[in-house]
């Protein structure tokens, strides 16, 4: 662990800098080690200053832990790219078992916060929004994907196959990034790909077009 010189640097970039030093020690330390002073230590910065930001450990923690999942949804949004509803799910969900978002550290970060989501409100309310934002953009696409081909769907038709979809996409990710001999010999996207078309009732060898 490196402590940073301490910089004078605008509000935001202080306040993004305690987040990244946050998780980083989740990451090495789990949420236990995380402690105010090994975070300032880390951000080269007193815990006084922590505390400007944020009232206590538990603010700076689901601050941390918003920022983590909206990165995790930037990243995975960002191999829709453009084209058809078709192509953006497709890159979807190459980006979402592949690096950065499938990796051991991000599991490590994310199993580290998880556990605190049954007894913090706080944490429950970030970990909510968090996965309904993503699962928003996996039904829009879902939903639109089925418009391209013809078929007529409901809402809460296009909701469940989101649903479900969602749920496939968790537990890849998660035994993906846990690593292992079995899944570095397989190929993953392709696994992925073939099990979202044949959810959706898509020809596979199309979808991986």
């Amino acid at each position: 662990m490196t402590r940073r010189a301490f910089q004078h640097q605008p509000e935001a970039v202080r306040q993004n800098d305690l987040i990244a030093a946050t998780l980083d020690s989740v990451a090495e330390l789990g949420l236990a080690g995380a402690t105010v002073r090994e975070v300032a230590n880390r951000a080269g910065v007193t815990p006084g200053l922590i505390r400007r930001y944020f009232d206590n450990k538990e603010r700076l923690v689901a601050a941390a832990y918003k920022t983590f999942i909206e990165d995790l949804i930037a990243a995975a949004a960002a191999g829709c790219g453009d084209g058809s509803a078709h192509t953006q799910l497709a890159g979807l969900i190459r980006a979402s078992v592949t690096a950065p978002v499938a990796n051991g550290k991000t599991l490590s970060i994310w199993a580290s916060f998880i556990g605190t989501v049954n007894s913090d409100p706080v944490m429950a309310e970030v970990h909510r929004e968090g996965y309904q934002a993503f699962r928003d953009l996996v039904e829009r696409l879902v939903g639109e994907c089925m418009a391209e081909r013809g078929v007529q769907a409901s809402p809460q038709q296009i909701r469940q196959q989101a649903i479900v979809l969602n749920a496939l996409l968790d537990g890849l990710w998660i035994e993906i990034s846990m690593g292992g001999d079995d899944f570095s010999r397989l190929d993953i996207v392709r696994i992925a790909l073939d099990s979202t078309a044949t959810l959706l009732g898509i020809d596979p060898a199309e979808f991986r077009e």
